[in-house]
């Protein structure tokens, strides 16, 4: 059985990219921290659009939490293998350079950079042995541009955008293709705090972009149709900045 694994799952961007994921044919691994009810929820609706998956509780900031669950379930599922990757997760603590604390650094880099390095080692072995695999890396406008406020959260996805590009050649002869779309401002709880009718006044689309949106980007992406494009960084900004 063809899986499709997105980590940080349960909500937002997310959830929209198991629900695309599921519509495509592929058993959804629905990977979540700690919020079991949303993860539920999300399940719960792939399930009733005809859908097939399970839950996954792993903490992608953690290697050893991720070896025991995700490695686990590879070992065990014999019948299941994973063939699209998202790797999704993250979290943001913004606050000026000057004020950052240890530890606003370094989770925010656990969670984005070496997430994506503890998951995507573990599940490539498989991508290799079949020689076919996608691997789409969520990233962001700040990995991208930087923006101010966010030297850790920037600093975490221009290190995803590196090691997308340079996977992508290690991979590209075994079938496996490695790419990162990089939404700009998407609504989502990560967003709710900003000033939106201000913040579009400098979008050229003049609004903010919906999960679903980035989720078409990610399907596109993971479709055998896309299998010359590796390497490339997706924008999904409204024209903000490419």
């Amino acid at each position: 059985m063809k899986c499709a694994l997105v980590t940080g799952g349960s909500r937002g961007i997310g959830r929209a990219i198991c629900y695309k994921m599921a519509e495509m044919g592929y058993y959804v691994l629905v990977n979540y921290k700690a919020n079991i009810h949303e993860a539920d929820k999300t399940l719960a609706q792939i399930k009733q659009n005809g859908g097939d998956g399970e839950l996954l509780r792993f903490d992608v900031a953690d290697k050893d939490d991720i070896n025991q669950i995700l490695g686990t379930w590879i070992e065990t599922s014999t019948d299941k293998y994973i063939e699209i990757l998202v790797n999704n997760a993250g979290i943001k603590d913004d606050v000026l350079m000057m004020w950052m604390k240890d530890e606003q650094w370094s989770n925010v880099i656990k969670t984005s950079l070496d997430g994506f390095f503890y998951v995507t080692r573990l599940v490539i072995n498989s991508m290799l042995l079949k020689k076919y695999g996608r691997i789409i890396n969520v990233v962001s406008l700040s990995g991208l541009k930087g923006l101010p406020g966010q030297v850790n959260y920037s600093a975490a996805k221009a290190g995803v955008i590196g090691a997308t590009k340079a996977l992508a050649q290690e991979v590209g002869r075994r079938g496996i293709t490695v790419n990162a779309v990089a939404p700009g401002f998407i609504k989502t709880d990560m967003t709710e705090g900003l000033d939106e009718k201000e913040l579009r006044s400098i979008i050229p689309v003049k609004r903010f972009g919906t999960p679903e949106e980035v989720a078409h980007a990610v399907a596109f992406l993971a479709s055998t149709e896309a299998a010359y494009i590796t390497g490339e960084i997706l924008s999904v900004n409204g024209g903000l900045y490419s």
